[in-house]
């Protein structure tokens, strides 16, 4: 069952309350996407300023993954190429430790299943980060978000492309990691540009 046609899910999903009492700002469901998208993107859930603008990955961490991508804020933007998908639609709060609280649990099981048939020409799903990953990799994916980035070759072969989130905090985890640079960006930039 999909529900009704893309803009009555998207309505609905606009117009979601379903964990309302645990967001301190109030609910503002982000989601982009159009049936003829090529391209989802599945990161975590949006921050304050994607809250206050309602444009997702509206901040520097939506820069550094477009630069990933090796695409511009126009492209990024077309939602009939490019589909944003969070695994949390809504700002899930601060955690008292730093950073955001992650995903809201209830977001992902009520809202993807109804919204995935109305993307139907989707060649690539990135996972930006370690919720979407354990969400749609399950038991392919690694014991660390390190390690299943790492295996990016045998998750394309289903279509997923694992990513960090790519927070400032990355930039640190990069300079670790230079395979990410020199093995993944050149593959991921690939696919995007043929996609798109």
């Amino acid at each position: 069952m999909n529900g009704g046609d893309l803009d009555s899910v998207l309505a609905s999903v606009r117009a979601c309350t379903l964990c309302a009492e645990h967001l301190p700002l109030g609910p503002r469901p982000i989601v982009r996407m159009k049936p003829s998208a090529r391209i989802v993107i599945i990161g975590q859930a949006p921050g304050t300023k994607v809250h206050e603008s309602g444009i997702p990955w509206n901040d520097a961490s939506g820069d550094r993954l477009r630069d990933w991508l090796s695409i511009d804020k126009d492209t990024f933007y077309d939602e009939g190429r490019i589909a944003i998908m969070p695994m949390g639609f809504c700002y899930p709060g601060r955690d008292p430790k730093g950073g955001d609280m992650p995903p809201r649990p209830e977001c992902a099981p009520e809202w993807h299943d109804r919204l995935w048939p109305h993307i139907p020409n989707i060649g690539l799903t990135l996972l930006v980060g370690g919720y979407a990953q354990t969400r749609y990799l399950g038991k392919t994916r690694a014991k660390t978000m390190t390690a299943t980035v790492q295996d990016f070759q045998t998750h394309l072969a289903n279509g997923f492309l694992p990513t960090p989130h790519p927070s400032w905090r990355t930039a640190g985890w990069q300079k670790k990691n230079p395979w990410f640079e020199t093995d993944l960006l050149p593959v991921l930039r690939d696919r995007v540009a043929a996609l798109l």
